[in-house]
């Protein structure tokens, strides 16, 4: 493997105060399945602790599941916390219950991708490893 070669690496968070995890850890296993990298932080977690956990994890994604419905309140403060620590070749990704009219407000705070009930598997990783390859530039182990 060359050394701009690698497995992209993931932090799958549950954000807020969201108890049901199930979801998360299904996308989980197929990140992994499909070759990456995976690190899951557990439940109700704060903007500040999933972005502490990235920078220490040296992650190419974070993906943040809520089911909540305090996307519009929670997810711009993890945006905030990533641009004060200079994270902006991560990817960020949202997935969860989310209303398809709040897609266009998340993607233009900085989220990259929107994944709703329903997405396939391989649709996500395949998004995934397109993002992380246009906004890091790595060419993706295979």
């Amino acid at each position: 493997m060359m050394s701009q070669e690698r497995r992209i690496k993931v932090l799958v968070a549950k954000l807020g105060l969201d108890g049901h995890d199930r979801g998360a850890k299904v996308i989980a296993r197929a990140l992994k399945d499909a070759g990456m990298e995976v690190v899951y932080t557990g439940l109700r977690q704060t903007p500040e602790q999933i972005v502490k956990a990235a920078l220490q994890e040296d992650v190419d994604v974070i993906g943040v599941s809520i089911l909540s419905g305090a996307h519009l309140e929670l997810v711009p403060l993890v945006v905030q916390q990533m641009k004060e620590k200079g994270l902006n070749d991560v990817v960020l990704v949202v997935g969860g219950v989310i209303p398809p009219q709040d897609i266009p407000k998340l993607k233009e705070i900085g989220v990259d991708e929107v994944f709703l009930p329903g997405s396939s598997l391989k649709e996500i990783t395949e998004k995934i490893t397109k993002a992380v390859a246009t906004k890091r530039g790595l060419k993706i182990a295979s």
